[in-house]
């Protein structure tokens, strides 16, 4: 979670995973958008470059900060909600564990949300943060205003249309502006009834085109090289909250097992790699089953205590059998030395420039390997078996993207790169990173 005191107590920075580290010259906490667009425009006339860092919640090096670092922590907040329409503006530095409780005051929530809410509403838009649900979008399309400060301190408010600038901003990568205020499609309160069940991989398979069509969220978790999936399922239901006893259960949960018993097994697999095999089939078997409901910001989110790395692939929908099968098949010899489940969504297709959907209903599907642990050779496997399947990384995990590749992968992306140069002529969001990204 993000700490002010960490923030103006030292120069370094570093991602929530420990794997992109950085040394701004300045780190900045501008309080409104007036001050921030007079930062921007004295920080273009130094040639400087700027990253807003977010929660810095992003495996790839997308907010690490090269010159200026600027956090949005003090712009946060409701700003207004329109009862009838139920559209909310709110600050873009708000993180999403406050937004919940703040719609539900109202009498909204969010559509649908990932199992992480420690980043920004901005971090989250710009990158493409996803939940799980094939009639479900990214918190992306959710969007209906963004409001957003332009390489030359300029303010502009742009409201969703087919047009190419809601195309680009769909998912921007902070390169059109910093998101200073967004307005979001919300729908009316409501709450879930979450299962967790455990298949065989055979079983699964059958039943999951059938599962996916007949439930509001489903979601995976593939044991490396074991014959057993975690299956979630979470379904609409009337509101109820999340009773004291359920969310005391759950801590014990979370903080025991899911959290602590695996940080432990995943300090032996550090010290001992063979180990892995054996723990991979033990934690197959010792993640709970059962039946859990509440309000759907209560329901969604997952403590993640444990630090990991991750890559993540979004695949053509129909393709997702042919590539579990093929990543059964590799993995059952274990020639990886990984534990960490896979995890498995889907979404469908959304039109933004950079959607890793590209207008297609999609599978996600999330590689992890324990920090510390030699992540090389599993991760380049995974990069392989990726372009077999035309898969596209998400932008906020590792990733050995080039223009080149996104140029095959994209095909509006020269599109992009010419509102990126409109609306920042001096190249002042371009760190580093971008720089083999855009020329």
């Amino acid at each position: 979670m993000f700490s002010v005191k960490d923030w103006v107590d030292t120069r370094k920075w570093r991602n929530w995973a420990g794997n992109v580290n950085g040394i701004p010259t300045q780190s900045l906490l501008p309080h409104d958008t007036k001050q921030l667009s007079n930062l921007i425009w004295n920080i273009q006339k130094q040639h400087k470059t700027i990253r807003v860092t977010g929660a810095a919640h992003s495996f790839s090096p997308i907010a690490k900060p090269d010159d200026i670092a600027i956090s949005l922590h003090n712009m946060r907040g409701l700003i207004d909600i329109n009862r009838d329409t139920g559209e909310a503006t709110f600050w873009a530095g708000t993180y999403l564990f406050e937004i919940g409780p703040i719609l539900a005051q109202f009498g909204f929530a969010l559509a649908n949300m990932g199992d992480i809410h420690e980043q920004t509403i901005a971090g989250a838009i710009g990158t493409g943060t996803h939940g799980t649900g094939v009639t479900l979008g990214s918190l992306s399309s959710q969007v209906v205003m963004w409001g957003i400060v332009d390489g030359l301190g300029n303010y502009h408010e742009h409201t969703r249309g087919d047009d190419d600038l809601s195309k680009a901003l769909h998912i921007s990568l902070g390169l059109l502006g910093v998101l200073v205020k967004v307005t979001i499609k919300t729908v009316p309160l409501y709450s879930l009834k979450c299962q967790t069940i455990h298949y065989t991989f055979d079983e699964a398979n059958k039943v999951w085109d059938m599962m996916i069509r007949e439930h509001r969220h489903v979601e995976w978790f593939y044991f490396p090289g074991t014959e057993r999936i975690q299956v979630k399922i979470m379904d609409q239901i009337p509101i109820v909250e999340q009773s004291k006893k359920s969310k005391t259960v759950e801590d014990l949960k979370n903080n025991v097992i899911e959290n602590g018993l695996l940080y432990i097994v995943s300090e032996v697999c550090k010290r001992q790699p063979k180990a892995t095999r054996w723990v991979s089939n033990l934690a197959s078997k010792s993640v709970p089953t059962g039946v859990k409901q509440g309000l759907s910001y209560e329901i969604f989110p997952s403590p993640r205590k444990v630090k990991f790395l991750e890559m993540e692939y979004a695949i053509p929908l129909e393709k997702f059998h042919d590539c579990m099968e093929e990543i059964h098949f590799t993995l059952k010899s274990h020639p990886f030395k990984v534990h960490f489940p896979i995890e498995c969504r889907i979404t469908r297709g959304e039109n933004g420039f950079l959607s890793p959907t590209q207008d297609r209903e999609s599978a996600f599907i999330a590689f992890h390997m324990y920090k510390g642990m030699d992540e090389k050779d599993y991760f380049r496997w995974v990069q392989t078996l990726m372009r077999k399947y035309n898969g596209r990384p998400h932008w906020g995990k590792m990733n050995h993207l080039t223009k080149v590749h996104i140029l095959e992968l994209y095909p509006n992306y020269p599109l992009f790169l010419q509102l990126r140069e409109k609306y920042d002529p001096e190249n002042i969001f371009v760190t580093d990173y971008f720089k083999k990204l855009i020329e």
